[in-house]
């Protein structure tokens, strides 16, 4: 049975601005350049869903599907491998265009470095498969609870990869001594003070989904999205996103949700309190939303969620599952978009919003048979058996 939902609702202007220009267009296109670079790159698809529009009584639905994201079945490596080029080419010295084959060139007869970061397993999957293709090494932990597919499938990247017994903020917490006692590289997706170059360059490398989002819709004649669903975890995702929108649409950028998992808000409370601080979650966060289950915000892009958000909204699972089965059993007509637990809670919370139960929250957004809604799912079936129990009701075999 849902829960109902938490919300904190926004009007424009009231909370100042932000600074975005790290993730602007020009920005965007550079982290791009380099990932067009990499082996297997190919821009993900954006879908359009006419009959799930139609159920829902909106205009238009546009999924991004980055479950075929280099054959890792997530997003995530764009940040990952962005930072360690990023991080290679100032280490090297080097200078030009940064390129899979420049980095490539110039690691050959060195030492390998060792990468290391906690995850709850899409990142760490990308940062393994960053150091792999590189010929490099990773070190990386997850959190108590995580699936045993998602450690599995680091391990195949050639990682050592551990669950600790610690939730997520305290093994990112582990992996930042572990990489300081032995010399290792940080590449963590969350930032705190006097750690924030990486992070940045995480969230730029996220761009280069949202500049394809633009460009796919230009090749398909469609007008701009009017309405924006982003999930958020420490909130890089979202921050880069809806950043680089702000970037691109100025003023007129998409009416944007941050969704979380009930169990692990931190923006959400961030947003609620608005007292200028931002807000934790601790102890542990015990959700299927395993990408999301994170306890405290990233410091660079806080002030960004915080200026342009629309509204912060904190979901049960059971938002997510509904969304699992909304893409995973397609109406009629429309493409099968396999989604994960993270990837398909914006569509969990379309249907909710639009189901009449929470009037306020769709009026202050302008929800209606105009609106032309997008929504990332950033990952695909990660753990494959829960995602069939949920969406077919069956056990994997």
């Amino acid at each position: 049975m849902e829960k109902r939902m938490q919300y904190c609702l926004r009007r424009r202007g009231e909370h100042g601005s932000a600074d975005t220009s790290f993730v602007s267009g020009e920005q965007a296109s550079r982290a791009a350049a380099f990932h067009a670079t990499l082996p297997g790159y190919v821009p993900t698809p954006l879908v359009k869903l006419d009959g799930l529009a139609k159920k829902l009584g909106i205009g238009a639905l546009f999924v991004k599907d980055e479950s075929a994201r280099f054959g890792l079945n997530a997003f995530k490596a764009l940040g990952g491998s962005w930072a360690i080029a990023n991080y290679l080419r100032e280490h090297l010295q080097l200078e030009g265009e940064l390129t899979f084959d420049a980095l490539k060139k110039a690691l050959e007869g060195r030492e390998p470095i060792t990468f290391i970061t906690a995850t709850d397993g899409n990142h760490g999957r990308g940062v393994a498969w960053t150091a792999k293709v590189l010929g490099q090494r990773a070190v990386v932990y997850m959190p108590k609870g995580s699936a045993q597919e998602r450690l599995e499938n680091i391990r195949a990247q050639g990682a050592h990869a551990a669950i600790t017994q610690f939730n997520y903020d305290d093994t990112v917490r582990l992996a930042a001594r572990d990489a300081q006692t032995n010399g290792w590289v940080l590449v963590q997706d969350t930032a705190w003070p006097g750690y924030e170059y990486i992070p940045t360059c995480i969230v730029q490398g996220y761009t280069t989904l949202a500049l394809e989002i633009v460009q796919q819709l230009e090749q398909m004649g469609e007008e701009r999205p009017t309405h924006l669903f982003l999930q958020a975890g420490v909130g890089s995702f979202s921050g880069a996103v809806l950043g680089f929108f702000k970037e691109i649409y100025g003023k007129d950028h998409p009416i944007t949700c941050i969704v979380e998992p009930d169990k692990a808000d931190c923006n959400y409370r961030s947003a609620a309190a608005d007292d200028g601080r931002i807000h934790f979650v601790t102890g542990d966060m015990d959700t299927m939303m395993a990408g999301l289950a994170c306890g405290e915000p990233c410091t660079v892009v806080w002030p960004v969620l915080n200026a342009y958000a629309d509204a912060f909204i904190s979901c049960d699972d059971e938002t997510s599952a509904s969304g699992m089965r909304l893409l995973g059993r397609p109406e009629t007509g429309d493409p099968t978009v396999v989604s994960g637990e993270s990837g398909a809670v914006g569509a969990g919370l379309a249907q909710r919003i639009m189901s009449g139960e929470y009037e306020q929250l769709r009026s202050h957004l302008g929800l209606d048979e105009n609106s032309r809604l997008l929504l990332i799912s950033t990952e695909g079936d990660t753990d494959r058996e829960n995602y069939r129990t949920v969406v077919f009701g069956q056990e994997s075999r």
